[in-house]
């Protein structure tokens, strides 16, 4: 049985190394589950993992308790053995962790080890370096974003409180092209007229006092 050496590092996070050792009949599921036995995180939020090409551009999406829109068009994590998708030896996967409070994840195969190690209970932790961020959890007084901010729970959290997913991003976009934003330029274009009107005006009066002192 084949063992894969996989690399786990934070996108934001550099200095935060995990590397563990998983047997290629293993799942997305087992995989999953070991990186957050390694951070301390809950495991139970939903994630994915993306089959990514060497630039990290995301593929195809192995996704671990999707949302209902999605979940007709992604494959299961637990459904999924590792070397189901595995068709490099430096094969990388861009990972997703909760998409509520997410955390991005580097995780690249280093390593293909032929024989597993029959004293090893897998999967197996065998580097760790590093202290995983702390989560920002929303009740707290100040906590650690995800990506390197600090926030207070006094302040209010637009894209949480307004249940903000990434998958919306698209339609954020598509709203501003449709014209959602009209009234301000509107609103703008209306001061820039009044600007005008005022200048003429001041002209105007400028005129009328020359020609009073002309007069006399």
């Amino acid at each position: 049985m084949a063992i894969y050496k996989f690399k786990i590092t934070f996108e934001d996070f550099d200095d935060v190394v995990r590397e563990i050792d998983i047997k290629s009949n293993q799942t997305f599921e087992d995989l999953h589950k070991a990186i957050h036995k390694s951070t301390g995180y809950n495991a139970e939020k939903s994630s994915s993992f993306y089959v990514s090409t060497d630039n990290w551009l995301k593929g195809d999406e192995i996704a671990y308790l999707p949302s209902d829109r999605k979940k007709d068009r992604v494959v299961l994590m637990e459904n999924s053995k590792l070397s189901g998708f595995i068709e490099d030896p430096h094969q990388k996967f861009y990972y997703t962790y909760n998409f509520d409070r997410p955390y991005d994840f580097h995780v690249e195969l280093v390593k293909i080890i032929l024989d597993a190690d029959p004293h090893i209970e897998y999967p197996f932790l065998a580097k760790s370096s590093g202290e995983a961020p702390k989560i920002m959890e929303q009740n707290s007084p100040q906590a650690v974003d995800p990506r390197g901010a600090i926030a207070s729970a006094g302040e209010f959290d637009f894209l949480n409180e307004m249940n903000f997913v990434p998958e919306d991003t698209d339609e954020l976009e598509a709203m501003g092209e449709m014209g959602i934003n009209e009234e301000e330029r509107d609103e703008d274009d209306e001061t820039e007229d009044s600007d005008e009107f005022g200048d003429e005006f001041s002209d105007s009066e400028g005129y009328e006092e020359d020609s009073q002192k002309d007069d006399y």
